[in-house]
């Protein structure tokens, strides 16, 4: 009990000496001297902390443990601050359609659903809608965060550089009351909180429309304690056996972009740990190419088995997205997602304006243009259904075979049908009539939503239930999680079972997609366990400090 009184006090000296400092710079551009190319690192260092994936997760807990330690944050991809298409939200969506090696995305398709996975310093906070809210509570427990006060200071970390609130135009508005009218209540009004009803959330685009990624944390960061690697991939983690009840983690083998291999060790101390962010899909596909999976994957592919573990890769899951075009009357002013309903059934409807969402590369949809009207959708919650993730060779960079087995369970295609329902009580109620065209019915709306290209499976363009238009309009909002899971390949502090000096943190860990949008959770999670982490090496360098 002491040990652990003294680690919360240390946690919560850190956060507060953190927060005393003025550091609102979220605007001005970054001059972060310790980030360069991987092709200018050395061929051998050595490193207290060795962070895989500078994504929206591997970003604060890199910073925060640069407090005192040396780190070495490696991230596949570049930099998001030159590139337009990235940083600007006019661009929203532009990188989805740049499938060259550089580009902020990487494509793959499960079950006919074209998806993406970050390739960027910030991860998934580079290209997604930037809507900015919290977990539920049940995903505290969940993911084992029990320190409130922990968890409260470490959304502000985030919060209080790169959130922003928006103002909601015309259509947003109205889409906010029709929620309303539908029975989406109370009005919970501008919150970062999740909670049953409609709300306006937080943004991480800020009033010029210029997008504010993980990447603006490394503000916060000792640049005498970090060094950052650019287009660094990582092949993977070494351990070591000889003498040890358990393979411990020492090392990792990464290649720059001239194909030059590098590698990282650990320096001898027994806090010393690698910690791998690399997404629901890098993190897995990592620890099997590390010898850590299921036997037969790495016996096919001739990878030396360290520790046999048949879930990795298992409880793949996406939150299916489904929903609607509605074409307007009127110029619908440009906007990603700011306001949000929360049913109580599970499923969270949102919105966008003026925007090609369905990301089809084509100006029009069926004679409508994307700018005369906005869409509305939902995320189903969970969800229950889940697949398994394997890799196909032992290259790094190239995609894993995914499969989500979207609404393989019936309860998941139950919440999209009445969520369906809501929304379209929305687009027929009171509050929405000034954009509605007149005479066009809800069922005409569906009838043109079916036969746009939400997927790529082909279908009948017709359907008789709403079950059947959930399941062949399907696509994904990009929250795809699983694969490495607390209670299963890790330990209720992030650290893989069965070897020593090693853990994961991101969205391979949850056991659910948090709330509407899961980026401030993850960013949460990465200060919460660097703040943990920095002070259990503090009270193990002070075992007495209490006593």
């Amino acid at each position: 009990m002491m040990v652990s009184r003294s680690w919360k006090m240390i946690a919560a000296a850190i956060v507060t000496i953190t927060f005393l400092l003025d550091l609102d710079l979220a605007e001005m551009p970054p001059n972060y001297t310790f980030m360069r190319e991987a092709t200018e690192a050395p061929k051998v260092s050595f490193y207290d902390y060795i962070v895989v994936g500078g994504g929206t997760t591997g970003i604060p807990v890199a910073a925060t443990l640069s407090e005192n330690s040396s780190v070495l944050l490696l991230e596949r991809g570049g930099s998001p601050y030159p590139n337009p298409n990235v940083t600007l939200g006019a661009n929203f969506g532009t990188y989805f359609f740049d499938t060259s090696p550089d580009s902020p995305s990487q494509q793959f398709v499960v079950e006919g659903v074209v998806n993406a996975r970050p390739r960027v310093l910030g991860g998934g906070t580079c290209i997604n809608a930037g809507f900015y809210t919290r977990a539920e509570d049940r995903f505290y427990t969940e993911a084992g965060l029990t320190d409130a006060n922990l968890i409260e200071e470490s959304y502000q970390y985030a919060e209080k550089v790169m959130v922003f609130e928006p103002v909601l135009g015309g259509w947003q508005t109205a889409l906010r009351a029709a929620m309303l009218e539908a029975g989406v209540t109370p009005d919970n009004g501008y919150t970062f909180d999740h909670l049953n009803g409609t709300k306006t959330g937080g943004s991480i685009f800020d009033p010029e429309g210029v997008r504010h990624t993980a990447a603006d944390l490394l503000q916060y960061a000792n640049p005498d304690g970090l060094s950052l690697l650019l287009h660094a991939s990582v092949h993977k983690i070494l351990f070591r056996t000889k003498g040890r009840s358990k393979p411990m983690a020492y090392g990792v083998v990464f290649e720059d972009s001239l194909g030059k291999m590098h590698r990282a060790y650990l320096k001898s101390g027994k806090k010393n740990e690698i910690i791998v962010s690399a997404g629901a899909l890098g993190s897995p596909q990592l620890l099997i190419l590390s010898g850590i999976g299921p036997k037969e994957q790495l016996d096919a592919l001739k990878i030396k088995v360290v520790v046999e573990q048949p879930l990795v890769g298992q409880y793949m899951a996406d939150n299916p997205l489904n929903g609607f075009f509605i074409p307007a009357l009127v110029p619908v002013e440009r906007s990603l997602v700011q306001t949000v309903g929360i049913t109580e059934f599970g499923s969270y409807i949102e919105e966008s304006g003026g925007i090609n969402f369905l990301l089809a590369d084509t100006p029009t949809y069926l004679g409508y243009d994307y700018q005369m009207g906005g869409f509305i959708f939902e995320k189903t919650d969970g969800p229950l259904s889940m697949g398994n993730l394997t890799i196909v060779n032992r290259n790094p960079g190239d995609n894993p075979n995914v499969t989500f087995n979207y609404f393989k369970e019936p309860e998941d295609l139950e919440k999209c049908v009445k969520g369906l329902e809501v929304m379209l009580a929305a687009i027929e109620s009171d509050a929405f009539s000034n954009y509605r065209y007149p005479n066009m019915t809800a069922q005409d709306i569906l009838d043109l939503n079916i036969q746009y290209p939400y997927n790529q499976n082909e279908n009948s363009k017709t359907f008789s239930t709403l079950e059947q238009y959930c399941k062949d309009t399907k696509s994904t909002i990009w929250h795809y999680h699983g694969g490495c899971r607390i209670g299963k390949v890790l330990d209720e502090e992030y650290k893989v079972l069965g070897v020593d000096g090693l853990r994961v943190m991101d969205g391979s860990t949850f056991l659910n997609s948090p709330g509407t949008n899961p980026q401030a959770s993850l960013m949460m999670l990465g200060r919460y366990m660097g703040v943990t982490m920095l002070a259990q090496r503090y009270s193990a360098d002070k075992p007495y400090a209490d006593m």
